[in-house]
Parts: C-alpha cells; structure tokens; sequence
C-alpha cells in the first residue's frame, strides 16, 4: 500500500510569503501567523494524491511545540484537513530532521515530499519515492530524490511513480 508523507514549512505553508517572512508566522501574532498564505497549489494537489492512496497521507514536520500549535492552528484554521482528504490526527512532529525517518518508517511511508536535502538524505534506504521541493540549488539534490519546483511539478512526479508501483502491487 502506498502511503504519502509531507512536510508542512515551505511545503504547505509558504512562511517566506507572509509580510515579514517566515519570522511572521514563528513570531508574529496569532492573527498575522493565521494570514500567512500556502504554498500555491497546496491545497489542490494534495487533494489529489491523497485521493490516489486512498486516504493514506500524514503531515511530518520538524518543530518546536510553540510551531507545532501555531501549525495545527493555521491548518485547521484553512480547513486543510477537510479539503484535502488528509486525516486531522495523521500528523507527526520531531525535534531534528533526521527524526522524520522514525516515523516514516513507523508509518510505512512510500512517498515523501519535503524542502531540505538533509532530510532526504536522512530517508535514503527507509522511503523510495522522495521529492525535493521548491526550487533547488545546483548539486543540493541528494542521489535518489526528485526535485520538484512546485505543487504542479510534485503532484505530477507522485502521480507518475504511483501509477508505475500501482499495477506491479496487483501482480501474483
């Protein structure tokens, strides 16, 4: 069974975009941290590929319990959860990037979507299908992964490795 993991920051929540960057959303107010908008296409894509696994999708996110608040808070106040199929309550959150491996594997986690190299390179050998997102720097895409620019470029590389692992799995 495939299942979908993605990380919130820079994935999901665009920090940079908000007025005054990603300090807004970490420091600002309750009301500016709300403002703070998606990533474009977040939310319609995601919709998608949850529906392709078929409900199996968790949020993974390297926070503090202050971030982790404020994140569940700006989801639930987008109604992230309800448009997008992922499950309120299939959401993980560590202390060190490298943590995101644990639950991965905890999970069962198939394919990963995420914005920093070193948790891609953290997940080698526990999740096949890993997606580096947003743009990238030239040699920062460890061996493995697939960039991905953005929420188009993403849905249609999962897509595409769905429908690759979807027909052998029936097979036998």
């Amino acid at each position: 069974m495939n299942r979908l993991g993605i990380d919130i920051g820079r994935v999901i929540i665009d920090g940079s975009a908000a007025v005054g960057g990603d300090t807004a959303f970490f420091q600002g107010s309750q009301e500016t941290m709300l403002r703070t908008p998606s990533v474009p296409g977040a939310f319609e894509s995601i919709a998608r590929l949850v529906s392709l696994v078929d409900g199996q999708a968790w949020l993974i996110s390297k926070c503090g319990p202050r971030t982790q608040q404020r994140s569940l808070d700006w989801l639930r106040h987008h109604n992230f959860f309800d448009r997008t199929g992922v499950a309120d309550g299939n959401y993980r959150f560590c202390l060190r990037r490298p943590d995101k491996a644990v639950h991965c594997a905890e999970l069962g986690i198939t394919h990963f979507i995420d914005d920093k190299p070193d948790v891609h390179q953290a997940l080698a050998g526990v999740v096949p299908c890993r997606y580096l997102f947003g743009p990238q720097q030239s040699g920062r895409v460890p061996a493995g992964v697939v960039p991905v620019s953005d929420w188009p470029a993403a849905e249609h590389a999962v897509r595409a490795s769905l429908l690759d692992v979807e027909p052998a799995a029936g097979v036998g």
